[in-house]
Parts: structure tokens; C-alpha cells; sequence
């Protein structure tokens, strides 16, 4: 299932990407959106376009990083029929699909140097040729571009040019990996649950608070798009009941060592026997919160995000007994 989703978000990191879409979305100003992959940059270029005067006509998205070296100018720019091997007949390219509308030039880093200037010249002059024709054409797009890369690194190294990046950057939007806004995942997982529900045609799982400190403790590197892919996985395996999540990187990160009190920054390193003792406690004193009561609402297994039955096996290798 591709995951998509809508504009989600109560932090203060996401608000302020929101606020920035109200204020662009109007204009025609090129926009260059930075962040990880996953992120949900073409999300915000949709909601660009969704917002803009140009939202009658088409969006049209290039993925950069997909498309062969050789065949760059036919597909931005189209070709006449003969005008190279293969060129069967006439064919437009994504500036002439997105005429009026927006471009969303995904992975703009991907771009190879050599055809670099091609591209300039199109968002200089407003005009360009398709790959064999003599007739020039004008162009009226809005420009959106996106890159998980870091471009002015990439200019230093010879391999973007500087005078498209400053092209391309006149208004810059950098999207916050999940991992520093963390407030945005009980929404997100919620909103991914509906879509599974939705698309999937999976029964309605819950996700209990348990579930959500589970999505918590993780970093997330890959994300939205893997925070989505993780609840949909768990969606189908849970049949309509509880929903799991196995994270193995969420056990040990960050509870795997603690800050130092009396030294910031300093970490002290746990054994393995320490962490079964810091496990053993936590299952203990979640046991005694709900009353020694494993199963159902509000029962330990669902506090601790995990199955009943490996509570349960879990309980009994640990040799835990309720007080009498």
C-alpha cells in the first residue's frame, strides 16, 4: 500500500511548515524543499499546489533519480518523432504535461552536472526545445523542487551547480525528520490505522497507549514512510485485535542506557543482567498498576505494548508470583 497522508501535525515544527505553505502557496516563487527521506516532502509540494492559483492545472512530478542519464532531455523537454533511435513518434515531456500547472522535481540532486545547465536556461529564459525540434516553446510552470541531499555540499564538491541552486532556492522549506517531532506520531499512527482499515479492508485493530509509547521510544530513520509501513504491517497481523509492534531497536533505544546525573552528556553503560532486572521490574510494577489483570483494556499486556501470550511466557521465565 502507498502511503500517503494528509497534512498531520499539533507540534510546533510542523506548525510552522504549515504556516509557510499558507504564506508561498499563493505566489508563483520557486520552492526548494530539504529534508530526509520519507519525510513527507512531496506531501508538501501537494498541498503547494492544492493551495495555489495554478490548482485547476496539472501537477506533474519527476522522480530525478529514476530517469537514465540519456534520456533527461526527452523526458523534461519531449522529442520529435526520428529524432533519435527509439523516437517513434512525437512525445511531450513534463514541461509541456505541467503547462499552467506546477512541476515537482523530486531528488533535484540527482540531476547530472553536465545537464544542470539545460535545466537553468528553462527556469531563466521560461523557454526551452523539445530534443530535435527547431521550434522553441514557452513554458509557464511553477517550480517545485525537493532534495534529501545537502546541495550546498554538493557544490563544493563540483557536483550541483550554484547558480541553479540559488535558482531554485528562492524560498527554502526544510522538513524536521519524525524523530525531532515525536508529538506528530500518536496522529500519524491513528491516521495510518484509518487507511489501513480503509484500503487494506483489514478489520479495526486497536491501538492502545502502550502501542504509542512503543512508537515513541523509535527514531524513526526512515521516517513517515516507514512510522506507516509499520502500522500497517502490525494492522494485518493483528486481525482486528490488539495492535503490536515489533521494533527490536525501540527496546534497546533509549532504554538501554541512562544520562548520568551528576554528568551531562555522559552515559552509563548497562549490563545485560541489569537490563533483565530493569525489564523484570517494569513488567512487575505494570502488573501491580492493573491489578495483576494481563488481558483486555487497560490490561498489562496492552500498557506494554506486546502480546498477552508473551506477557504471559514472559511472567513465567521471570518466575514472577502475585502477593497474597
Amino acid at each position: 500500500m502507498e502511503q500517503e497522508v494528509d497534512i498531520i501535525g499539533q507540534g510546533s515544527v510542523w506548525q510552522k511548515i504549515i504556516h509557510q505553505i499558507e504564506v508561498v502557496a499563493q505566489t508563483d516563487a520557486t520552492v526548494l524543499i530539504l529534508g530526509e527521506t520519507g519525510t513527507g516532502k512531496e506531501l508538501i509540494a501537494r498541498e503547494l499546489h492544492r493551495r495555489s492559483r495554478r490548482k485547476d492545472k496539472p501537477l506533474v512530478r519527476v522522480n530525478c533519480a529514476r530517469i537514465p542519464k540519456e534520456l533527461y532531455e526527452s523526458e523534461f523537454f519531449g522529442h520529435v518523432k526520428g529524432s533519435f533511435t527509439g523516437a517513434v513518434k512525437d512525445r511531450i515531456g513534463r514541461f509541456e504535461a505541467a503547462e499552467g500547472g506546477t512541476l515537482f522535481l523530486d531528488e533535484i540532486g540527482e540531476i547530472p552536472m553536465e545537464l544542470q545547465s539545460k535545466l537553468l536556461r528553462v527556469l531563466q529564459e521560461k523557454s526551452y526545445e523539445r530534443v530535435g525540434d527547431v521550434n522553441t516553446r514557452r513554458t509557464d510552470v511553477r517550480i517545485i523542487a525537493a532534495t534529501n541531499r545537502d546541495l550546498q555540499k554538493e557544490i563544493a564538491a563540483g557536483r550541483f551547480r550554484e547558480d541553479l541552486y540559488y535558482r531554485l532556492n528562492v524560498v527554502p522549506v526544510k522538513v524536521a525528520p519524525l524523530r525531532e517531532r515525536k508529538e506528530d506520531i500518536p496522529l500519524l499512527a491513528k491516521h495510518f490505522v484509518e487507511m489501513a482499515v480503509k484500503e487494506l479492508r483489514c478489520p479495526r485493530p486497536r491501538l492502545t497507549q502502550g502501542g504509542i509509547e512503543v512508537l515513541l521510544r523509535y527514531d524513526w530513520p526512515g521516517n513517515i514512510r516507514e512510522l506507516g509501513n509499520v502500522v500497517e504491517r502490525a494492522a494485518i497481523l493483528a486481525q482486528g485485535d490488539t495492535l503490536v509492534f515489533d521494533l527490536a531497536s525501540a527496546e534497546t533505544n533509549p532504554d538501554a542506557f541512562y544520562l548520568q546525573p551528576g554528568g551531562p552528556g555522559e552515559l552509563e553503560y548497562l549490563t545485560e543482567a541489569e537490563i533483565r532486572r530493569r525489564d523484570r521490574e517494569n513488567i512487575f510494577a505494570v502488573l501491580r498498576k492493573t491489578g495483576w489483570k494481563i488481558k483486555g483494556v487497560d490490561g498489562a499486556a496492552e500498557l506494554l505494548g506486546m502480546k498477552p501470550t508473551t506477557l504471559i511466557s514472559r511472567i513465567e521465565k521471570m518466575g514472577l508470583k502475585r502477593p497474597c
